[in-house]
């Protein structure tokens, strides 16, 4: 199965742009239309959150499958809250909108406590063009 691992340096938001390409090219002939462009935003989001909400570095790994592509973020802060999806506290705001689009868009996602972390992940389909192919 193809896969995509990436160490994301702390607090680096450059990360954001590079994790999106490194998955675009991952994705070049994976799913039906729009679908690489979904991951990448869920992905994106996904980074940011790890990036901006913890003080350690994280992990993104994406893996094609037959059927799916499944795309995890893990970072490395101890047990703390999860994250769940929330409403923006101010309509025009822009943060707080990540996680609602994750699970608006994604055919599944969850988040898994590790060893030292947690795992944020979701899931998407390859889509009916995919798996005619």
């Amino acid at each position: 199965m193809p896969q995509l691992r990436r160490r994301l340096g702390r607090a680096d938001l450059r990360a954001v742009p590079e994790a999106r390409r490194a998955l675009r090219e991952l994705l070049r002939h994976w799913g039906g239309p729009g679908q690489s462009e979904v991951a990448e935003l869920l992905a994106s989001e996904l980074v940011t959150n790890a990036l901006v909400h913890t003080d350690e570095g994280a992990v993104l790994t994406a893996t094609v499958g037959p059927r799916a592509l499944r795309v995890e973020v893990q970072d490395f802060v101890g047990r703390g809250r999860q994250p769940r999806p929330r409403a923006p506290q101010r309509e025009e705001s822009t943060n707080g909108r990540g996680l609602v689009l994750v699970e608006s868009l994604a055919d599944d996602w969850g988040v898994q406590p590790c060893e030292v972390g947690k795992s944020v992940w979701f899931e998407l389909g390859a889509g009916a063009e995919a798996e005619a192919a």
